[in-house]
């Protein structure tokens, strides 16, 4: 492995399902009631009410868009099998076991056990600096070129060694990833999404035309891209340009999909259009993806982890995170407190 070194952790670890909290200790928020007290400021209709900012009283209500939640999965069909506003239980098609990371002397993540279920939505949270972007770079070993980057612990695959059993190549096609500001080549649409393919070998002309159209399909911007195949990407608009690099990624069918804050840079349209497909995409994709935005992650997650100075401090179900968290750092952080 290149600019990094993996070792197994002495002390044997076992993964936490999501069910479970972490509350880690060894924060500034040393005075925090115990874990399993009730959150300050979680309040029995789901609401969480955030200190006065600026002279005014803010407050975030979450119950209404979990109560939305439920009944759209209850139209949609798609959580029969659940109770209403909960995920279905499913089996975890990525995993991460006892990861410690460090920069050199810097301990960047400490301690993480987390699962990412098959066919699901999970989002990363928390404040900047927190290890949500170092972790989503780790599952496809992007951290690899990072120089002085140094792993210790175990990230698996369908549950193979993503570090030791499965080829860095094969790894990165599996487990596809899109990135914070749109980054079309300086070519054409077609020759965007084809390039993964060619990359791989697949240089038949009728094979390319139907990859190209299924992921822009796939994408939800064959429509209007369709006629406009040969023009080059950087005439598209930003929006235009993320679902761009979004049927790139699928292009080469993975199985997993990461996401790094991929609509912080776009407007509330293009953003809306995104987290559109993000619910489509997951009936195909196993997608994990980093947001700052709370509603955001409650809109269109299955599952919610949040991180704070590189711990995972409690994991569980996007709707209990926001409305019943059980650690008062995940209630101070949704209600914007901090971060």
């Amino acid at each position: 492995m290149t600019n990094a070194t993996l070792e197994r952790p002495t002390k044997k670890r076992f993964a936490a399902p999501f069910g479970s909290r972490a509350a880690k200790a060894g924060d500034p928020f040393a005075d925090a009631p115990a874990k399993g007290a009730a959150a300050d400021g979680a309040v029995a209709d789901g609401s969480v009410a955030a200190e006065t900012v600026g002279g005014v009283a803010q407050a975030v209500s979450y119950a209404p868009r979990v109560q939305e939640r439920a009944a759209r999965r209850v139209e949609d069909g798609a959580q029969l099998a659940a109770p209403a506003g909960k995920a279905a239980d499913a089996p975890a098609k990525m995993g991460v076991r006892g990861l410690n990371l460090y920069y050199k002397d810097f301990h960047a993540l400490k301690n993480i056990d987390l699962e990412f279920p098959v066919n699901q939505v999970t989002a990363l949270i928390g404040p900047s600096g927190c290890g949500k972007s170092t972790l989503l770079k780790s599952l496809n070993r992007m951290n690899d070129l990072v120089e002085g980057c140094r792993i210790e612990g175990e990230i698996t695959l369908d549950g193979q060694d993503a570090y030791r059993s499965i080829d860095v190549n094969s790894l990165r096609r599996r487990v596809g990833m899109v990135f914070q500001q749109p980054n079309p080549f300086p070519m054409s649409v077609y020759d965007n999404v084809a390039f993964g393919p060619r990359t791989h070998g697949i240089k038949k002309r009728d094979q390319l035309d139907e990859i190209v159209e299924q992921s822009l399909r796939d994408a939800a911007i064959w429509d209007e891209l369709k006629d406009r195949l040969k023009k080059n990407a950087l005439g598209l608009s930003g929006g235009q340009q993320q679902r761009l690099c979004i049927a790139r990624a699928l292009a080469v069918r993975p199985e997993v999909l990461l996401m790094d804050e991929s609509t912080s840079a776009l407007d509330p349209i293009s953003t809306a259009k995104i987290e559109e497909l993000v619910g489509q995409l997951k009936q195909k994709y196993t997608v994990i993806m980093v947001t700052h935005n709370m509603l955001q992650a409650l809109r269109v997650s299955d599952k919610t982890a949040f991180f704070l100075l590189g711990e995972m401090v409690e994991a569980g179900d996007t709707d209990d995170i926001f409305t019943n968290p059980h650690d008062s750092r995940t209630a101070d952080y949704v209600a914007g407190r901090f971060g």
